[in-house]
């Protein structure tokens, strides 16, 4: 009696250590089974359709004024006057900038007091002429010094316009670069002004895609910027020679901005469409890659079915099928990392 009571611990604890080990393995032995017994996977599927799929071809560029200027003096002369703030929009001919002009006014009155008396001259020898008192030379050379005087006076007056720096196209205005008072010469910067109600956007394509663009084709550019947002534009430009060292030829597009959102220097994602096609698209979730090959699952009364099949253009998140499937036919998109060949399935949507 006393050497059953001395094992009995001993047993005890076989007992409780068997127990335990079950607990641990229990979980696993009943997913085993589940496995075994052929628990259908629930799984999200779509059925296959054609649908109209546009082939694009993308590429980077850089935005640029339609018309970009900047705006400098004709002459070396101090700030008289300045008609604008920093970033104005200004319209075609709008007055920017004067400089001190007090000199070629002077001038320009100065000839056009000569030029008349000359005419009244002219006039008085005309008539004398008329009565044979002048002389022919005489009415001639009083003539010359009238043509001469007129011609002094358009140099006056271009002189005196350059003083005056008008916008020469419509657009926005940059930062102003100069005060009342500064002394300019030609050459130094006042402003820029830029037209951007279009920009301009060169890229560049590879020569596989030449056939494939045109002038007037439509594109699309986007920025990140402006995430979700697309400008649409029409090629303007294809250059006439290609690069030799990179086969690859430069496109201009005109994309329009009417909102003035796009400034130059902007870099875009320049989307050109080649052609829609009307064929076969999945989701790319739906493909399963098995080294150099595509797969997908086709749900077949209950059962999943892995089947090759070929892919032809790719767009993000979605993926042209040239073979392997036929409309109609289900396939799995969502739960498929938990399937194999012929596994039964549950189907929770279907697309």
């Amino acid at each position: 009696m006393a050497r059953s009571l001395r094992f009995s611990p001993l047993i005890l604890g076989i007992f409780l250590l068997a127990g335990f080990l079950a607990y641990l393995n229990w979980p696993a032995e009943e997913q085993a089974q589940q496995r075994r017994g052929g628990g259908a996977t629930p799984v999200v599927a779509e059925t296959v359709s054609v649908e109209p799929f546009a082939i694009v071809i993308e590429a980077l560029g850089t935005a640029q004024a339609n018309e970009s200027v900047e705006l400098t003096a004709q002459q070396a002369q101090t700030v008289k006057l300045i008609a604008f703030d920093d970033g104005d929009i200004v319209e075609k001919g709008d007055l920017l900038v004067e400089l001190n002009n007090r000199a070629e006014i002077a001038r320009v009155n100065e000839l056009e007091i000569n030029i008349a008396d000359a005419k009244r001259q002219l006039q008085r020898i005309e008539n004398l002429a008329k009565d044979r008192v002048a002389s022919q030379q005489l009415l001639d050379e009083q003539r010359a010094r009238v043509d001469a005087l007129s011609a002094q006076l358009d140099v006056a007056q271009a002189n005196l316009s350059e003083l005056k720096i008008h916008a020469p196209f419509s657009g926005k205005l940059g930062l102003r670069q100069v005060s009342i008072g500064t002394l300019v010469r030609p050459g130094d910067v006042i402003t820029t002004l830029d037209d951007i109600e279009r920009v301009k956007v060169d890229f560049n394509l590879s020569e596989t895609h030449l056939a494939s663009v045109s002038k007037g084709q439509s594109v699309t550019a986007a920025s990140v910027a402006y995430p979700g947002e697309t400008f649409t534009g029409q090629i303007s430009t294809i250059d006439a020679r290609l690069d030799p060292m990179t086969r690859s030829i430069n496109v201009r597009a005109i994309i329009d901005n009417p909102e003035g959102k796009l400034r130059p220097g902007m870099l875009l994602q320049i989307t050109v469409q080649k052609r829609v096609l009307n064929t076969i698209v999945i989701p790319e979730k739906a493909l399963i890659p098995n080294q150099e090959k595509q797969f997908v699952f086709v749900i077949e009364e209950g059962i999943a079915h892995s089947r090759e099949v070929k892919v032809g253009e790719r767009r993000p998140g979605i993926a042209q099928i040239t073979s392997g499937l036929s409309p109609g036919e289900t396939i799995v998109t969502e739960g498929t990392l938990r399937l194999r060949d012929q596994s039964p399935v549950q189907i929770l949507d279907t697309k």
